[in-house]
């Protein structure tokens, strides 16, 4: 028997709490900040070409998503109040960012705090 990845049933944008919802057909359902969304971007500008090209996102902590459009049949591709809209999120993607956010969210902190950094503008 083969595994396919989650399906979403349901999506939605809460705007007020700068949390994008989504549920899958496996029971799973995540709340996933526009924050950190935006700051694990699929796209080029946040993950390089290649190895050791990867970029710290900042200033992010404010940034909401204006838009969401559908891709195929495969996932989405929001647009973000910073203007970031080319990162095209995966079913499996956003299925893995919700599977993983509290490891994932305490790296980009982490990350954030060796650079001596702020997330505020």
């Amino acid at each position: 028997m083969i595994m396919s990845d989650p399906t979403p049933i349901a999506i939605t944008l809460h705007r007020e709490s700068r949390v994008l919802e989504i549920s899958f057909d496996d029971g799973s359902r995540f709340e996933l900040p526009c924050e950190y969304l935006r700051v694990y971007s699929p796209s080029a500008e946040v993950r390089g070409h290649g190895p050791g090209q990867e970029t710290l996102p900042l200033n992010k902590e404010d940034v909401t998503i204006t838009a969401v459009d559908p891709v195929g049949h495969y996932g989405i591709k929001p647009t973000f109040s910073d203007g970031h809209d080319t990162g095209i999120y995966t079913w499996k993607l956003l299925y893995d960012l919700g599977r993983h956010y509290n490891t994932l969210w305490q790296e980009y902190l982490g990350k954030v705090a060796a650079a001596d950094r702020s997330r505020k503008a």
